[in-house]
C-alpha cells in the first residue's frame, strides 16, 4: 500500500535531542575527550572574561563549533552557524537544545582576539597532551620535523612594490595584470592585502605564490604531533622553527628525523647543542653529519618513520580545509594550525583507541 505524503506538521516531539544520536557514533567519545580538556581550561577563560556586564556565549561552545568546522570541512563560520541551526548532531556536540536560538556568525569574528587567539589554541593543544590517554600512545624520546606552505589569502596583484606601489586597477571587479619582465623579490615587493605573506615556492620548478610557513614536530610511535610552529617563509625559517620545537618538546637523549633540507650545519649543531641526534636525510656532497651517526641502526629507522609527519600536513589541508587560510596574518593563522593539529590529535586518539570511523564524517 503506498504511504501518503502528508504535509502538516507534529506538534509535539516526544523523542530527546540525546536519543537522536546513536549511542555508537564516534563524536560521543571525543566529544567527551573535548569536554574533559575544556574542563580544565575553566579557569583561564575565566581570566578572559568581565565579572561585569551582560552574559557572553559560552567559549566552550563556540570552542566546540569551531572543532566541528574542521572535522566537517565547513567553509565558513557564516555556513556553520547554518549547519548548527538545522543539524541536531551539531546541536547535540555544541549544546545546544533543540529550541535554543543558535548565535549570529559574526561572533566568532568578534571573539577572534580574545577567544579564537594562538595563546588560548596552544593552550588548548596542549592540554590534549595532559589527556589519560596520551602517555599509553605517545613516544617522549623520537621525533621528526618538517615544514610546509600555507597559502596566504593575497593575489599576485597584491604583491607590489614597497616604495609607493598600488595594485593594478581598470575599474573592473578583477583588473588585468602582466607582470611579464618585471622583477619580483620580497626584498622589494609586500603584499597590500596580507604584508606578512612572502613570494614563495617549493621548488625551483614550481609556481611561486603568497604563502606563510606552517611546521610541525611528531614523535614516532604513533604519528602524533607534539609541536606546531607558524613561520614567514625564509631561508632558515625552518631550521629555526625546528630547533625552537625541539628546544621546548624534546627531552636530552632524543632523536630528531628530517629531511635533506635540514642537513646543514646550522641544524645539526643546534640539535646537538640541545643534547639531540639528529637523524637528517644526507645529502651527497657536503653533508653535516657522517658515519657516526648514520653507522646506527635507529638512524634507518627514523628516516623511513619521518615521513608520516606528511600525513599531517594531509590531512590538515584536504579535510581541515587550511590549504589555502581565509584569515590575514601569521597571528590568525597560528592559532588555525594549532586548532586544526588539535582535531588532527584527537581523531589520531580516537583511531588508536578504535572508537573513531571516518565513515561518520
Amino acid at each position: 500500500m503506498r504511504g501518503l505524503d502528508l504535509k502538516q506538521d507534529e506538534l509535539f516531539s516526544y523523542t530527546t535531542l540525546e536519543q537522536r544520536i546513536p549511542s555508537d557514533h564516534p563524536l560521543r567519545p571525543l566529544r567527551k575527550l573535548v569536554d574533559t580538556v575544556l574542563a580544565s581550561m575553566d579557569q583561564d577563560f575565566d581570566g578572559l572574561y568581565s565579572t561585569r556586564g551582560r552574559a557572553s556565549i559560552a567559549p566552550e561552545r563556540l570552542l566546540r563549533a569551531s572543532l566541528l568546522q574542521v572535522i566537517y570541512t565547513v567553509r565558513s563560520e557564516r555556513q556553520l552557524v547554518e549547519q548548527i541551526d538545522f543539524n541536531l548532531l551539531f546541536r547535540w556536540f555544541v549544546g545546544l537544545s533543540m529550541d535554543e536560538p543558535v548565535w549570529d556568525h559574526s561572533t566568532f569574528s568578534q571573539n577572534r582576539d580574545r577567544l579564537f587567539n594562538q595563546e588560548v589554541a596552544r593552550l588548548f593543544f596542549q592540554r590534549i597532551k595532559s589527556l589519560e590517554q596520551w602517555p599509553g600512545y605517545a613516544s617522549d624520546e623520537h621525533f621528526s620535523v618538517d615544514g610546509t606552505l600555507i597559502d596566504a589569502w593575497a593575489s599576485h596583484k597584491s604583491f607590489v612594490r614597497k616604495d609607493g606601489g598600488e595594485p593594478p586597477k581598470d575599474g573592473t571587479r578583477n583588473p588585468y595584470a602582466d607582470f611579464k619582465g618585471e622583477k619580483r623579490s620580497n626584498a622589494t615587493h609586500r603584499s597590500k592585502t596580507d604584508p606578512e605573506a612572502r613570494l614563495a615556492r617549493k621548488n625551483k620548478g614550481d609556481a611561486s605564490r603568497l604563502a606563510h610557513m606552517a611546521h610541525t614536530m611528531i614523535e614516532h610511535r604513533s604519528g602524533l604531533i607534539v609541536d606546531v610552529e607558524c613561520t614567514e617563509f625564509n631561508g632558515h625559517a625552518e631550521v629555526e622553527a625546528a630547533l625552537a620545537m625541539l628546544e621546548r618538546t624534546a627531552k636530552p637523549g632524543s632523536t630528531v628525523g628530517a629531511d635533506k633540507n635540514y642537513d646543514q650545519q646550522a641544524f645539526v649543531q643546534g640539535a646537538r647543542k640541545l643534547k639531540v641526534t639528529p637523524h637528517v636525510a644526507q645529502k651527497a656532497k657536503s653533508s653535516a653529519i657522517d658515519g657516526r651517526t648514520t653507522r646506527h641502526e635507529g638512524y634507518t629507522t627514523s628516516l623511513k618513520i619521518r615521513k608520516r609527519i606528511e600525513e599531517g600536513f594531509g590531512w590538515l589541508k584536504t579535510v581541515g580545509g587550511l590549504r589555502k587560510t581565509k584569515l590575514i596574518g601569521r597571528a590568525k593563522l597560528s592559532a588555525q594550525l594549532l586548532l586544526g593539529f588539535s582535531v588532527y590529535n584527537l581523531i589520531r586518539l580516537g583511531s588508536l583507541s578504535g572508537w573513531w570511523r571516518g565513515s561518520h564524517v
